[in-house]
């Protein structure tokens, strides 16, 4: 099954510095209804005006991924971390047993726009940690490469969760597929463009939430299609 969710749909929270749409309940987007996707509890789209963010706020037993799609965002956290993750960078937290973390557009020109998601762990209590990791855009064309997995590589962060994030960049005409074990689930995005999948039509920003497939087929349409791909328990 493909459920399409049209980004334009989405909620909308605008305060002056940020405009985000979250995908499921966060903040005042408030729907019992509408609590995650299997492990996924949070998935943001965030712009965040230059020189603005996020305070220093607390988190636990949760898995935070950032991926930063235009500027920069600025982490501080109190294990020691200050770091700055850039465009085409991901930035992976694993609050576990306690983590207090800001997060700022260090910029004062730029406007910041990230990804932000959230994963249920694979166990509570994990010691809590932090990286940042680079992928190499060549790998995207053309292909869905894996930018966070289980075990982590050189450019691809890793997660306490067995899942892999993927991002693909199609041409124009072209089609990518993406098979999985029967039993999981994926998590569609279209950043930029639109495509199909297995027929079902995804403009940019629209998501899609897939059960009971074992095989997607990717079809860009007359223009480039940036996307990401979750697959997921």
């Amino acid at each position: 099954m493909i459920e399409v969710h049209p980004g334009k749909a989405r909620f909308k929270v605008d305060t002056g510095w940020l405009v985000s749409r979250p995908s499921f309940q966060f903040g005042a987007y408030s729907d019992p209804s509408n609590s995650g996707f299997g492990v996924l509890r949070v998935f943001n789209d965030d712009f965040v005006a230059p020189g603005k963010g996020f305070g220093a706020h607390p988190h636990s037993d949760m898995e935070i991924v950032s991926v930063i799609l235009k500027g920069a965002i600025r982490h501080e956290d109190n294990l020691g971390n200050i770091e700055i993750t850039k465009a085409g960078e991901v930035q992976r937290i694993t609050a576990g047993s306690g983590v207090i973390h800001a997060e700022y557009n260090p910029s004062e020109t730029e406007e910041l726009n990230f990804l932000q998601m959230w994963f249920m762990p694979t166990e509570r209590g994990l010691a809590p940690s932090y990286e940042t990791s680079r992928y190499d855009p060549a790998k995207l064309v053309n292909a869905l490469y894996p930018v966070v997995t289980p075990e982590g590589a050189e450019d691809a962060a890793s997660i306490h969760q067995d899942m892999t994030i993927y991002l693909g960049r199609l041409d124009a005409g072209r089609e990518l597929e993406f098979r999985q074990e029967a039993g999981r689930r994926i998590y569609l995005f279209v950043i930029e463009g639109s495509l199909s999948a297995n027929g079902a039509e995804l403009g940019e920003r629209d998501t899609a939430r897939i059960t009971e497939v074992t095989g997607l087929k990717l079809a860009a349409s007359d223009e480039e299609a940036f996307v990401m791909l979750i697959d997921l328990p």
